[in-house]
């Protein structure tokens, strides 16, 4: 963790960038801190749908403490297969200060978590960083986990750098056509192609512990999606030989239609094990030196 000069500075930086918002690659431009919402439905104060230890994470995040998840509420993205789309879409939430967001990370802390894993966290960085510099000065020493859904503005990363010690972004499509249709951004290929290489650059690839237990480095999700429509091939592609060959990731199979998929015939069913062989060979074949998780 930065030092709490550097952390102030940084918390200045975003608080200016809240307002008019450009967080995030949307750059909607609302006056969240004069009571507007933005794109993503975010305003002026952090949202908690929950939080609490989380034995449900990729095991180097686990441990035997649980990884200590903080769920956020709302998103940049409009995903119509939101797998938590309770909490995506603003369903669930409570406001909750910076000391109180602070209690949060320190009572996880006490309980024995292995970590603090934001979840869904760009829209409230600021927010976020006030909270960090209250933690710190409480004895926080957790590894901090960055869990989002790859749709990430590369300035607000930089102002990371130092504080972040494990990014965990989805990867989601390699294709705009299928982004756009999906879950409503027209760049996303693009933007998270270049926030996932900013997150290695700053935390490099995934260090674990003599008991597996991850310290620092990037761990890049990808949700396998019926029909193909996701080009996992391609995506593993990139990760192999834009970002590292030994890059951390979850090729996940737990794809189910939620929310608003019955829109869309070719993704309203779980996909078939077949499919899912094939994403893992393709990460296989494209990343031989992948940590696959």
């Amino acid at each position: 963790m930065l030092q709490s000069g550097e952390l102030e500075r940084r918390l200045a930086r975003f608080r200016e960038l809240l307002e008019p918002c450009r967080l995030c690659p949307r750059e909607c431009g609302a006056l969240r801190l004069s009571g507007e919402r933005g794109e993503c439905g975010a305003g002026k104060d952090a949202e908690i749908a929950s939080f609490g230890p989380h034995f449900g994470e990729e095991r180097p995040l686990v441990g035997r403490g649980g990884s200590g998840t903080i769920f956020f509420a709302f998103c940049n993205l409009r995903c119509a297969f939101c797998q938590n789309f309770e909490i995506s879409r603003g369903m669930a939430g409570d406001p909750a200060s910076a000391a109180e967001l602070a209690e949060m990370m320190l009572a996880l802390e006490k309980r024995g978590c292995e970590n603090i894993n934001l979840v869904t966290p760009t829209h409230y960085l600021p927010q976020i960083v006030e909270a960090l510099t209250l933690a710190a000065g409480g004895g926080l020493a957790l590894p901090l986990v960055y869990n989002c859904g790859g749709y990430e503005r590369v300035e607000s990363l930089r102002l990371l750098e130092g504080i972040v010690d494990i990014y965990m972004p989805d990867l989601k499509f390699a294709g705009e056509e299928e982004a756009r249709k999906y879950s409503q951004v027209n760049d996303y290929p693009r933007v998270a192609r270049e926030a996932i290489k900013e997150m290695h650059r700053q935390v490099g690839d995934l260090v674990l512990d003599q008991e597996g237990i991850a310290l620092k480095g990037l761990l890049v999700r990808h949700l396998v999606m019926p029909g193909g429509v996701a080009g996992t091939a391609g995506l593993m592609e990139f990760i192999a030989r834009e970002v590292s060959p030994r890059t951390a990731v979850n090729v996940m199979d737990q794809y189910h239609p939620a929310y608003q998929a019955s829109r869309f015939p070719e993704i309203n069913r779980r996909i078939t094990r077949r499919e899912y062989l094939e994403a893992l060979a393709a990460a296989k074949e494209n990343g031989p030196g992948f940590q696959l998780l």
